[in-house]
């Protein structure tokens, strides 16, 4: 998942540099969104880990 989230502030850079800035814009938005989704999932399998290690 960050790898897409990467991807797409490629993308916004690219298309900032050549003027698109709509799709610059959107590219942005979802880069972000990956990116906090991703965030999330880290810290949740983080202290599933964590829990499921002091179980054990």
């Amino acid at each position: 998942m960050l790898r897409w989230a990467v991807v797409f502030l490629v993308i916004a850079l690219v298309a900032a540099v050549l003027g698109f800035g709509g799709l610059a814009g959107t590219a942005v938005g979802i880069a972000k969104i990956l990116f906090f989704v991703f965030l999330v999932l880290f810290a949740v399998s983080l202290v599933l880990n964590l829990l499921r290690g002091r179980a054990g």
